[in-house]
């Protein structure tokens, strides 16, 4: 006898695969190609709503491979961007994939932020990565444009295009990807979980994995699971920098520990350019990569939520800073003075923007490490913005573990 699902979907009669991954970023991928190597045989299907592979947030950002630097020892993302850095390297080198250790500079344009650079070291050194303190003539022989009273230097950062990256685990875990394939509903029972996308296809699964990035919250909804959290939405505006002689390597300003942001930075990319950004912009739209993409529903959900107005009342004042610079040109290449103080409005041109899945808790926190909950049946992903990407390889690994514990289990 089958199960009755919702909405007429059946959840009975056998099952389509073992782990069925909602999500085609580089995270679900890498989920995917986990599971083929920890349990050969394990059946994995991947449903991806875009067209191809990596088309959000793995697709949209600088590139870099973080060497895990800024984040609180012990965390998760300290710990798997410290490993990830390495596998990425490795991972690439084995694939044929470009990409090049090009070590990076932090750099302290006030004296304000000297005690906080101070803190990057001694982080670094517990996160067992290797940093050389520099003052302003060591920071001319790594930049010579570059303004700054002291700096580190971090020498496992890297580049590469992530979009190569996730292609390549697509190609390798042996997973049924489909394309294409938005999930509009869920229905889970004691013995499977059945989700029908949007075209009418129905995949039952043993074990659902929620990957979906900047819809990972809606996608917990839909399989009936409260996931105390909301994403909102922030873009990060990119700019080409015309000039990019100005910049050998990467550069970055001396974060601000309230936010889990880096601020705007310039990165050498694997072609030779030079991309100037991200800024942190709300976005009126999950997937909103102008001002003028607007989407009710997604900016009901935002408004909807107490988290975002707890979030706005604590740091308007920096979203504040955010939007002008967004908004006047002039602003944002004044940022990037602080850094380069050659640079020119002229020198700078608008690119493609990205847009961060952030999550926000009901008190209005903004989740400052990877967050990953299980449920019946379930491994919902609910925070993982930059380093992400870096951190691809060991999180994939364990998002599968945790699937396949359940899938033992069940």
């Amino acid at each position: 006898m089958q199960d009755a699902g919702v909405g007429g979907v059946s959840v009975g009669g056998g099952v389509d695969c073992d782990v069925l991954v909602i999500g085609g970023g580089i995270v679900g991928l890498s989920t995917a190609h986990a599971l083929s190597s920890l349990a050969p045989g394990t059946r994995v299907t991947v449903l991806e709503k875009e067209s191809g592979p990596a088309r959000h947030q793995t697709g949209r950002n600088s590139g870099v491979i973080h060497s895990g630097i800024y984040y609180r020892p012990g965390s998760l993302k300290a710990r798997f961007a410290v490993r990830g850095a390495a596998e990425m390297v490795k991972f690439c080198a084995e694939h044929g994939i470009a990409h090049e250790v090009t070590g990076k500079l932090i750099v302290a344009t006030d004296r304000s932020e000297l005690p906080r650079l101070h803190s990057l070291v001694q982080r670094g050194r517990e996160n067992g990565i290797p940093v050389r303190e520099l003052g302003p003539a060591q920071i001319a022989e790594y930049e010579p444009e570059i303004s700054g009273l002291a700096a580190i230097h971090v020498g496992t950062t890297g580049i590469v295009d992530y979009g190569q990256v996730a292609a390549q685990l697509a190609e390798s875990s042996g997973a049924e990807i489909v394309y294409g394939a938005e999930a509009d509903l869920i229905s889970r029972r004691p013995s499977a979980v059945a989700v029908r996308t949007r075209s009418g296809r129905v995949v039952r699964a043993r074990v659902l994995v929620n990957c979906a990035g900047l819809q990972c919250d809606r996608i917990a909804r839909l399989a009936g699971d409260d996931p105390g959290m909301r994403i909102i939405p922030f873009r990060g505006e990119y700019h080409d920098l015309a000039r990019p002689s100005l910049v050998r390597g990467l550069v970055y300003p001396v974060p601000d520990p309230a936010f889990p942001f880096l601020g705007v930075h310039l990165t050498r990319g694997i072609g030779g350019g030079v991309h100037v950004g991200p800024n942190a912009v709300p976005a009126l739209a999950r997937e909103g990569y102008r001002w003028g993409t607007v989407r009710p529903r997604d900016l009901g959900t935002e408004l909807a939520w107490p988290g975002s107005w707890r979030m706005a009342a604590r740091h308007w004042r920096y979203g504040a800073g955010e939007i002008h610079r967004s908004l006047s040109k002039a602003a944002f290449t004044e940022a990037v003075r602080r850094l380069l103080p050659a640079v020119t409005e002229a020198d700078l041109t608008p690119a493609t923007a990205g847009v961060r899945a952030q999550a926000v808790l009901r008190d209005g926190t903004l989740v400052d490490d990877f967050l990953i909950r299980e449920a019946p049946r379930t491994v919902h992903v609910l925070n993982a913005p930059s380093p992400a990407a870096t951190a691809s390889l060991p999180i994939g690994r364990e998002i599968a573990a945790r699937a396949l514990r359940t899938l033992r289990s069940a």
